[in-house]
């Protein structure tokens, strides 16, 4: 960490050299780990974009660790620079000589600061933000997923001192996850080696092997391969950090330069932030857009006393790529109908975005770039004709499709215009109205390369699938029961989640559904619609809670189903369902709290010797900051952006709760994994696609 005064001197140099400089731009700055002044490396100064990467300008360190560089004018501003630095010697090393092991990084963005420290905690930052994109030392990928990475690194690392950033040490992330202590652990497994600690260099690389592959010979290649394989040899790597920096005799702690670090072996080495603001509360349904901006159907207002039975409606929010909040505080973006947007949340290639709403039964339009409604202030509600709305798509010729989950109907808006749209799926005397489409209590929908619309039945196991030029010819697709998110691969397989899954016998799911039919019936003429549609509510977490389960069924473009698949139990109650580039499978569990990746059906992309539909994440999936958790997004950095729905059921599901926790059904957070998949082309209009 470079030292304030040292920082107040550089500062001095850059504003003496700033007259002389014009339109050149001078880096200054210091090379160390921990402390400890590295001496004789070279820094290079590189600009990433899409191509190869450009190099800026050379320099070596002096003995105080300390450089200069120069950057011409002219270069393309549009690319991210970064900062390698290789070899030297640290202070504490005299008579080893210098170290080819040592290469450190620091990720600076398009706008690059003039004063920049380079360590081990710039290197843990930059590797695990840009985890997709490294190769060695060599940076390159898609010019938004670049920024997005450049974007994050400052939340973990101040780059002027080497420190730690602001949002690691926020009250959300300091005191609530394992973050920042599994960021200075890192810090201090990579310093290890470039101090020249015995035996360090070769233990680590020997633990960040990945899996099949050969094992790096760098500092940056094992800080980028544990990014990539955070759950391989965990414990192993953990286990390290006791050889490298034993508690001295007499001592309660380590003599080690970051605090706090592990005390327990973590199940992964994921990094991930936890944000909140900008109206989020009881996130349902979300989605990214083309800046990589996260989106969010903020289902109830922040601060309401609201319960299953009470709801304050919300609007829907909207995130930057590196996690701060671009709509207003505790209301989200409002009006256009917005009220208590559900599961639905797309975008036109016209920059508008698409929103459902379950207290206001309408459909809403806002527009991308700033927030406001496009729609009439009541919504489009097809003349009272809609209920609790839900998922929504936008297809690739530009129409509409969205489902009602209240009133088992469908909504179909061609060419994105609300006036030429049509209500889909009704029955009269139980019969199908459109040929043989029907739905019962839809929930989620997508759309394959064969233009063929598939709707999951939350009310039953089914999934309906036909071709969007003709519902009527709509078939029904056995799957689990209470299938909810549904996502389409690459290469059109449908991955669908059952909320409840298949518990166990065909008997127990009789007595569920029984059930269900039962107690529907005995509250029907006693109770209002409102509190019967409660009820159901928490009939249906009473049933995931007394079967606990949950599972993924793969539905070929045949319609083949295979599975069931849920990662040896892991997945229970997937509520989102996610598809990255490499055609694997992201599910967020909501009652386990955790996140499950699967092996998709390019294996070849998996770890050895897995198959289709195994888990690649740890028995318990990616944890951290997660609650009940509901949606989850990839975007063009390959971060996982998961937003928590539920906090304290107790409270929402009573009709009086106390007071104290009158606020507290609700969460407020998202969680973002950096750099945990292969990064895909957002918005995501029509299956998945590799960015």
């Amino acid at each position: 960490m470079l030292p304030r005064l040292q920082v107040v001197a550089l500062a001095a140099t850059v504003a003496l050299t700033a007259l002389s400089a014009s339109a050149q731009q001078r880096i200054d700055g210091q090379v160390n780990v921990g402390g400890l002044p590295i001496s004789g490396a070279e820094v290079t100064a590189w600009l990433a974009s899409p191509e190869a990467p450009e190099k800026l300008a050379t320099a070596t360190t002096a003995e105080d660790g300390t450089y200069a560089l120069t950057l011409a004018e002219g270069r393309d501003e549009t690319g991210v620079v970064y900062l390698i630095a290789e070899g030297g010697a640290a202070q504490n090393a005299a008579g080893k000589g210098p170290n080819s092991a040592s290469v450190l990084m620091a990720t600076l963005g398009a706008e690059p600061p003039a004063l920049v420290t380079i360590n081990a905690l710039t290197t843990v930052a930059s590797a695990w933000t840009a985890a997709q994109f490294l190769d060695g030392s060599t940076l390159r990928g898609n010019a938004t997923g670049l920024g997005i990475a450049a974007g994050n690194v400052p939340n973990l690392v101040d780059l002027e001192t080497g420190g730690l950033g602001p949002v690691i040490v926020d009250p959300l992330n300091a005191p609530q996850t394992t973050s920042l202590a599994k960021f200075n652990t890192l810090g201090l497994l990579l310093s290890a080696c470039v101090t020249q600690i015995p035996d360090a260099c070769t233990k680590l690389f020997e633990a960040a092997t990945p899996p099949g592959g050969a094992a790096p010979t760098d500092t940056l290649q094992a800080a980028q391969n544990i990014a990539r394989h955070p759950a391989h040899n965990a414990a192993k790597l953990f286990g390290l950090l006791d050889q490298f920096y034993p508690v001295p005799e007499g001592k309660r702690y380590r003599d080690v330069a970051l605090i706090p670090y592990l005390f327990y072996p973590p199940s992964s080495w994921t990094l991930s932030l936890v944000y909140s603001g900008g109206g989020f509360f009881a996130v349902g349904g979300a989605a990214i857009d083309v800046e990589g901006n996260f989106w969010t159907n903020n289902n109830w207002l922040v601060g309401s006393q609201t319960t299953i039975f009470h709801q304050f409606g919300a609007g829907s929010g909207k995130f930057a790529p590196n996690g701060k909040p671009l709509s207003p505080a505790i209301t989200g973006f409002r009006g256009g109908g917005l009220d208590s947007p559900g599961w639905g949340v797309a975008f036109s290639a016209d920059d508008k975005v698409w929103l459902t709403n379950l207290i206001g039964s309408t459909i809403s339009v806002l527009d991308r770039k700033t927030g406001q409604p496009l729609s009439p202030e009541g919504g489009y509600d097809f003349d009272g004709k809609l209920g609790q709305m839900q998922g929504i798509l936008v297809a690739p010729n530009g129409d509409i499709w969205t489902v009602d989950n209240g009133n088992s109907q469908i909504v179909h808006i061609p060419g994105g215009d609300p006036s030429k749209g049509r209500i889909l799926g009704q029955t009269v005397d139980g019969k199908p109205v459109d040929g043989t489409l029907k739905v019962k209590s839809p929930f989620g929908i997508a759309i394959d390369q064969q233009d063929r619309i598939w709707i999951t039945n939350s009310g039953a196991d089914t999934v309906t699938r036909f071709p969007a030029s003709d519902p009527g010819k709509a078939e029904e697709i056995k799957v689990g029961f209470s299938p909810h998110a549904i996502a389409i691969d690459s290469k059109g397989n449908a991955w669908v989640g059952n909320l409840v899954g298949h518990p166990g016998t065909k008997e127990k799911l009789d007595l569920v559904q029984q059930t269900i039919k039962a107690k529907l019936e005995a509250r029907k003429g006693t109770m209002s619609a409102d509190d019967i549609a409660a009820h159901m509510w928490i009939d249906l977490w009473d049933i995931i809670s007394e079967y606990p389960g949950g599972d993924i069924s793969m539905i070929t473009p045949d319609g083949t189903v295979h599975g069931p698949f849920n990662a040896n139990g892991a997945i229970t109650g997937p509520w989102g369902v996610a598809i990255d580039g490499n055609d694997n499978i992201w599910v967020a569990s909501s009652t386990s709290h955790s996140v499950t990746q699967l092996c998709g059906v390019r294996t070849e992309t998996c770890p050895p010797g897995l198959k289709t539909g195994d888990p690649i994440t740890p028995a318990a999936g990616f944890i951290g900051g997660l609650e009940t958790v509901a949606p989850i997004a990839i975007d063009p950095a390959g971060n996982a952006w998961v937003g928590n729905g539920w906090s304290d059921t107790d409270a929402g599901f009573s009709e009086d709760p106390p007071e104290a926790q009158s606020t507290r059904f609700s969460a407020h957070t998202i969680v973002v994994f950096f750099g945990v998949a292969k990064p895909v082309k957002t918005p995501l209009i029509g299956p998945v696609q590799a960015q």
